[in-house]
């Protein structure tokens, strides 16, 4: 094996190396700086709508639940949903 094909062969390794790394990186959520350093992606605020659309959900199904479980009166159906509205 000649110099120059020793080289060639380390600079491809580093290469590959280099873009699997950063096609991790990607995955995982992370960007890099000017340095080269792996730094978090600002949140772009995607997850805080979920999160809320999570918390929304979370309170109809405790309504749903009460109107399906709600032993303590027997109220028709209407009448249940008309007073969880107030």
């Amino acid at each position: 094996m000649s110099l120059w094909t020793a080289i060639v062969v380390i600079v491809a390794i580093v290469v590959i190396g280099q873009a699997i790394r950063s096609r991790h990186n990607s995955a995982a959520g992370f960007g890099t700086d000017d340095g080269g350093n792996p730094v978090p992606r600002a949140d772009t605020g995607r997850e805080r709508e979920l999160e809320d659309e999570v918390s929304e959900l979370k309170e109809r199904i405790k309504v749903l639940e009460r109107i399906a479980y709600d032993d303590r009166k027997r109220l028709g159906l209407a009448d249940e949903i008309e007073s969880l509205r107030d």
